[in-house]
């Protein structure tokens, strides 16, 4: 059974993400997100809620503890939380980093220039690519609803392909990546519909 930590879990991404994981696996989850009172349980059983800013050193290594994969859905000040993941990851012992971050941060959407905006997700991107974590980063295109399960992935470096992926592919994709050791590793890779 593997232990899943998500970091900004009441964010759209992230409570589809932990609907997929109850419903297709056997992982046990712990939501952590800074105000716990926004987020019912889902799954006591299987579930656990904490309260905890990513910023907060303590309460992010109290968290870790027992994990087996980080995965990070998160906005705001991401290049300090992407340096305070790494060092908690380090002071803990874990390894595996799922980071979720932005189409556009390396250019490669063609046609499009974006503003600054974006530095936030570069920045933190930059972080964790420094890191020695076998991390992987996925720069998502915009949401949409649709019931597929079809994606595309691209290397850092290469175009991006289209704007949008489904909210159920982007979470199917990081199921797979939570519970296949091994896999993409150390890669920045761009999502969208395949």
């Amino acid at each position: 059974m593997t232990n899943v930590l998500i970091l900004g879990a009441n964010g759209q991404l992230a409570r589809n993400t932990t609907r997929m994981f109850l419903q297709t696996t056997d992982a046990r989850l712990t939501l952590y997100l800074r105000r716990s009172s926004r987020l019912t349980c889902p799954a006591p059983q299987r579930a656990t809620v904490v309260e905890g800013d990513v910023l907060d050193r303590p309460t992010l290594e109290a968290a870790m503890k027992g994990q087996d994969v980080v995965y990070a859905n998160l906005s705001g000040a991401m290049k300090e939380q992407a340096e305070c993941i790494v060092g908690a990851m380090h002071a803990t012992g874990l390894r595996r980093l799922i980071f979720i971050s932005s189409m556009g941060i390396h250019g490669e959407v063609p046609g499009e220039r974006y503003s600054s905006v974006l530095d936030p997700y570069r920045d933190s991107a930059a972080v964790i690519e420094a890191s020695d974590l076998d991390y992987t980063i996925l720069r998502p295109g915009w949401f949409t609803r649709d019931a597929s399960l079809d994606y595309q992935l691209t290397q850092k470096g290469e175009p991006f392909k289209g704007h949008d992926v489904s909210l159920n592919s982007l979470s199917a994709l990081i199921v797979k990546l939570a519970l296949t050791p091994g896999m993409e590793i150390r890669r920045n890779l761009g999502v969208s519909q395949g």
